[in-house]
């Protein structure tokens, strides 16, 4: 399943150690089940042509499910993970299970359509979530950018929607393994992914696994405190990361953003500061201040070897990132490589999709198992 191209019997006879005949009855029942295809049969080098094949990965697909505050990301692909269908659509107001369900199995099932993949051919759905979720029990426990969304048991709605095992995580966990599959990350075994934007989050990997912590709190940094002048004087929504630092903070230092697209009014500030302009400086310099804090304290905790920042704060990352990058130099005791993410906001459903190939595959391995068995 992890090998990109073709290969033979004699390569399979000679990584398992197992007979031609033993690795004969094996190859034709994945052949049979439609787990591996044949390709046909090579050039002789002066004995046996060799019969080449290849894993099926339209054996199966599976599905990624980005749930954002406003947006959600969907995406079908086979089971290596490649996307085969993708979609953004508007994320369903309120918690009513209905309408998530009906409204995330509809989309799937067009997908499924869209890239010609038979609906029972499903086999796992991985669904990222902002906010803390019980990755056990498939259950969201607080969501706060996700109105009304408390104790919401995702797993158990959408497995009754869709007929697939599904697996909920949060996601910024799934950011982190999507640069580390397909992006920023690539290499980096230990490392960790920041998003800064209407939220504030960091996702962890340490060598190579995803860090959730004993209540799946680990990288919930919005909360974490940036001075002991906001210990005592209401904590929660003043003296935390996320309201000093996020989306909401940074406005708030610049007048001039009103309620506008944040794009928009982002590109101007950053144009104001670049030009010299006290106040748009000042309000670049105080929020870089904080995340590089937030960065070096990461560094700290977790000794990475690569930090990727992402969120919508560094969709127009150079001058932003270049401040936090002096702040953290200023700050941290060993050097820290910082990056911008590679995949943007498609990072926690490029997360989402390695989750559900692999969960995907397991099931396959495990039937495979189960009928050469029964055999």
């Amino acid at each position: 399943m992890d090998r990109a191209d073709s290969f033979t019997r004699a390569e399979l006879i000679e990584a398992t150690g197992l007979s031609a005949p033993t690795v004969g009855s094996l190859v034709s029942h994945l052949v049979r089940s439609g787990v591996v295809r044949e390709l046909g049969t090579g050039p002789s080098r002066g004995g046996r042509r060799p019969s080449f094949m290849e894993f099926n990965a339209r054996h199966g697909y599976v599905a990624g499910i980005d749930l954002g505050p406003t947006r959600t990301r969907l995406s079908v692909a086979d089971l290596r993970g490649e996307p085969l269908a993708h979609r953004i659509v508007p994320t369903p107001a309120g918690v009513r299970a209905d309408a998530l369900r009906s409204r995330m199995a509809a989309v799937v099932r067009a997908m499924m359509r869209e890239a010609g993949a038979p609906p029972e051919r499903l086999l796992a759905v991985t669904a990222g979530a902002p906010g803390v979720v019980d990755y056990e029990r498939g259950m969201v426990l607080l969501a706060p950018n996700l109105d009304g969304w408390s104790n919401v048991p995702v797993r158990e709605i959408l497995e009754r929607a869709l007929d697939a095992p599904v697996v909920v995580e949060n996601d910024v966990n799934l950011a982190v393994l999507g640069e580390h599959w397909r992006g920023a990350a690539r290499g980096h075994g230990t490392c960790a992914f920041l998003f800064v934007g209407t939220g504030i989050g960091a996702g962890v990997l340490i060598d190579g696994e995803l860090h959730r912590g004993h209540h799946f709190m680990a990288g919930e940094i919005a909360v974490m405190c940036m001075g002991p002048q906001f210990v005592d004087v209401d904590f929660g929504s003043r003296g935390c990361l996320e309201t000093l630092a996020g989306l909401q903070g940074l406005a708030a230092r610049w007048p001039r953003s009103a309620r506008g697209d944040p794009a928009r009014w982002m590109a101007e500030l950053f144009e104001a500061a670049q030009k010299g302009d006290r106040a748009a400086r000042h309000a670049v310099d105080e929020t870089a201040r904080l995340i590089g804090i937030a960065v070096a304290n990461v560094g700290a905790v977790v000794d990475p070897s690569l930090i990727v920042l992402g969120g919508a704060l560094f969709a127009q990352a150079d001058p932003l990132v270049h401040e936090v990058r002096k702040v953290v130099r200023r700050i941290a005791r060993a050097p820290l490589e910082i990056v911008v993410s590679a995949l943007g906001k498609e990072a926690p459903l490029w997360g989402s999709l390695l989750v559900a190939s692999r969960e995907a595959r397991r099931h396959v391995r495990l039937r495979m198992r189960e009928a050469r068995v029964t055999m």
